[in-house]
């Protein structure tokens, strides 16, 4: 009788490939970067990185299964030598995500002041987070202040507010001759310790003190309760007109398409999905033939196809939509309209209003990293 022959590296490799996408289908919210080296020496070494421990369990099996012996060195993540703070929050009034630790790195998205993150790893200054809308980035540590849990419970349940003006910036006394202490931003989170006639002294996540206008803050529990009100966000996108496009911004000072409907409903107290690929996975379906169904605050994807969408925008009203493309402005899906872009192919629309509370649309009441009672 013959002696049972292994499976050969390079088929191991390839079968193991298509394995880990099956487990992690979107590498940008999860991490499973694995490979198996020396599968000709009596043990293997299967070593790289992840922060799914249950689909390295069954990579494990899957090996185990196939007759190999193997030594399994995965690095699992969040990293051990992190410690106790495990969470971070953003500090600065858009901090940038990088695909990898560096400066020169592709940008990726941004985390608004006040954005509370996992901490999975750190480097030579360098600390790799994922952001409440599950994405997975670098950030460099100026960028954020690193928390243990309690910490960030005590965050969760301080006097918070939410900063719901275009831009502005953080004053180091109760007057807007007074010198600045920061820069601020629509969607900025930041404590309030006491008031000062017109002016609220707050305090921001890595300690610095000074004071903003009343009327530019809105409390947590007021942003955080509020019902997705299509025309308020209306306001705010035609207040955003001529911001210029950055591939991976998602603030008021630049943003990429799916970053600038993101920040739109964040001002709801919602958060959508990071990419226009992945926000095309989450709504309500509305059949993307009928513009008389179209409602404001829809969400029109564009691509090759439904399963290759490469753009997002927001839904006006009269077949008008507005979307960030170079810069921000509004642009017609009625071939007639001298606003018309043949060169957009609308292949799907999603509705979130309505669709609060589904997968893919948070409310951050709801959200375990934001609120102390989600």
């Amino acid at each position: 009788m013959g002696v049972a022959q292994l499976p050969s590296y390079r088929a191991i490799a390839e079968e193991l490939k298509v394995l880990q996408k099956q487990l992690v289908p979107d590498a940008r919210v999860a991490i499973l970067d694995i490979v198996l080296k020396d599968t000709l020496q009596p043990a293997a070494v299967l070593s790289g990185e992840s922060d799914q421990p249950d689909a390295i369990a069954k990579i494990s099996n899957w090996l185990t299964e196939k007759g190999i012996v193997f030594t399994d060195s995965v690095r699992l993540l969040p990293a051990a030598h992190l410690g106790d703070k495990g969470w971070a929050l953003a500090t600065l009034s858009v901090s940038n995500l990088r695909a990898q630790p560096g400066d020169a790195s592709e940008l990726v998205s941004q985390a608004l002041m006040g954005t509370p993150m996992r901490v999975l790893d750190s480097r030579k200054g360098w600390v790799r987070v994922q952001t409440p809308d599950a994405y997975i980035g670098w950030m460099d540590d100026a960028g954020l202040q690193r928390l243990t849990a309690d910490e960030l419970d005590r965050w969760k349940g301080a006097n918070r507010y939410f900063y719901h003006e275009i831009s502005g910036f953080v004053y180091d006394a109760p007057g807007r001759n007074s010198d600045v202490v920061s820069d601020i931003v629509l969607g900025d989170l930041f404590e309030v310790t006491a008031e000062a006639g017109s002016f609220l002294q707050i305090k921001t996540p890595d300690g610095r003190s000074g004071y903003l206008p009343k009327s530019a803050c809105l409390s947590w529990n007021r942003w955080s309760q509020q019902q997705p009100d299509g025309q308020t966000m209306v306001r705010t996108a035609r207040q955003m007109m001529g911001t210029p496009y950055l591939w991976g911004g998602c603030s008021a000072k630049a943003a990429d398409c799916s970053g600038f409907v993101k920040l739109l409903y964040y001002t709801q107290g919602i958060i959508l999905a990071r990419d226009a690929s992945q926000q095309a996975q989450y709504g309500k379906v509305i059949d993307d033939t009928q513009i008389s169904l179209f409602q404001t605050g829809d969400l029109l994807f564009f691509g090759k196809s439904a399963q290759r969408v490469t753009h997002v925008g927001f839904y006006l009203t009269d077949g008008y939509f507005i979307h960030s493309s170079g810069k921000v402005h509004i642009s017609s899906i009625v071939p007639a309209d001298p606003k018309y872009v043949p060169e957009r192919n609308r292949v799907a629309v999603r509705r979130v209003v309505g669709a609060v509370g589904q997968k893919g649309i948070t409310r951050v009441a709801d959200h375990p990293w934001y609120s102390a009672n989600p």
